[in-house]
């Protein structure tokens, strides 16, 4: 989309050059994302990655000619040379860049009232065969504990710590700072971590959670140490925990080494859990707010753009509530009397 619209606005620029260092025919395919496309995806809900294609290991700083024979990195092989030959045909005049665009267009919104219907009907179905009474807690670590297993699921257990708080946050008077986008880094963003959690009375970060999809390591801690510390040094104030959280195994090792840091910083606890424990831990502490909880992590889950929660994953969630909900035949009767 970047490439049709630069070569639709700017005439004579060859559609196959989008990076600026390739001579006087080429262009900026980055900023022509950036400024423009990015921002129209956004406004109309398009079911695209939200941050620009030219990041991405197939195009960034290629700074070669787009040409049929190029060899494009990524997982889809035919994807890429779908992409080549749609340029080179607006190239050689088989096709018209504006049309091009427009069925681009089309098939996205298409693609868009898909889901947006498939969504609908899944609520529905939810609402409809919902049973009144509670599920347990254990029930919902197991609901949690199968999606999380999904593929492509990595931002799903940052948004687990985010619905624990949300739920919890008029009891522990404390409150969830908005999540940042799930392809940006701390370091653009200057975020402490992943979820940064405040006092409901200010904005002071007291505890940063950073999550994993694969194991922490000593680097991963020394890193956390870094940016705490300076937190400290340029705000004035001293964050209480950082606190790490993953899907994979934590060495004893690691934990020993996040356990060391207490007295080495003068008081921050830096520590590793594992997300299930985590999730555990919370729903059987805070007992009545369980089904708080699963509403939260819902809404939460299909609020994210696509980029970030695959519209599959979300479909996948509530088929899983919907199974979690059903009445356990086992529990029907009752104690024995």
């Amino acid at each position: 989309m970047a490439c049709l619209l630069a070569h639709l606005t700017l005439p004579g620029k060859d559609i196959r050059r989008p990076y600026a260092k390739l001579g006087d025919d080429a262009f900026g395919g980055r900023g022509y994302d950036e400024r423009f496309i990015t921002e129209f995806i956004t406004e109309h809900g398009l079911p695209c990655i939200r941050t620009t294609g030219f990041l991405t290991p197939a195009f960034r700083a290629k700074n070669v000619p787009l040409t049929r024979n190029v060899e494009l990195e990524g997982s889809s092989t035919e994807l890429n040379r779908a992409f080549l030959d749609v340029l080179n045909d607006v190239h050689d005049g088989l096709v018209a860049d504006e049309d091009v665009f427009v069925e681009i267009v089309r098939c996205l919104l298409i693609v868009k009232s898909q889901q947006e219907s498939e969504l609908l009907t899944s609520l529905a179905q939810l609402r409809a065969k919902r049973d009144q009474t509670e599920i347990s807690a254990d029930r919902i670590v197991t609901l949690i504990q199968q999606h999380l297993a999904s593929s492509y699921s990595s931002r799903l257990p940052v948004l687990v710590v985010t619905a624990a708080y949300t739920s919890a946050s008029a009891q522990l008077g404390e409150r969830v700072l908005p999540l940042q986008s799930h392809n940006a880094a701390d370091k653009q963003t200057g975020a402490l971590g992943d979820v940064e959690i405040t006092l409901v009375a200010d904005n002071d970060v007291i505890t940063s959670y950073e999550v994993k999809d694969k194991r922490v390591s000593r680097a991963d801690i020394d890193q956390a140490l870094t940016k705490v510390t300076a937190y400290w040094r340029t705000s004035g104030i001293k964050v209480d925990n950082y606190i790490f959280i993953t899907t994979d195994r934590i060495d004893a090792e690691v934990q020993d080494y996040a356990a060391s840091m207490y007295s080495r910083t003068g008081g921050i606890e830096f520590v590793v859990l594992d997300c299930i424990g985590f999730l555990r831990h919370f729903l059987h502490l805070f007992h009545r707010l369980r089904m708080q909880f699963l509403e939260a992590y819902q809404a939460l889950v299909l609020a994210e753009p696509d980029s970030a929660v695959r519209h599959e994953l979300k479909i996948l969630f509530l088929a899983l509530r919907r199974a979690a909900e059903l009445p356990d035949v086992t529990d029907a009767t009752g104690p024995e009397t």
